[in-house]
């Protein structure tokens, strides 16, 4: 049986401000294991505003023009 995939590295508060960018990362136990990022209910997409990369275990948000609604 699979062990499940844990975090190495939680997440940070991260500030920013308005209009910079926020950079939010997590480190995993397994590499390019499938991450989901979310506000609230809403699964995070890359477009202009959210680019998500991710390398290896390594798993990146970078978030463009921050507003005070980003928090």
């Amino acid at each position: 049986q699979a062990l499940p995939v844990l975090f190495k590295h939680w997440l940070k508060n991260e500030e920013v401000e308005e209009g910079g960018t926020a950079m939010l990362y997590c480190e995993l136990t397994k590499p390019n294991a499938s991450v989901e990022w979310r506000k609230g209910d809403t699964v995070l997409q890359t477009s202009d505003k959210y680019e998500i990369r991710q390398e290896g275990t390594r798993v990146e948000l970078f978030i463009y023009d921050a507003e005070a609604q980003d928090a």
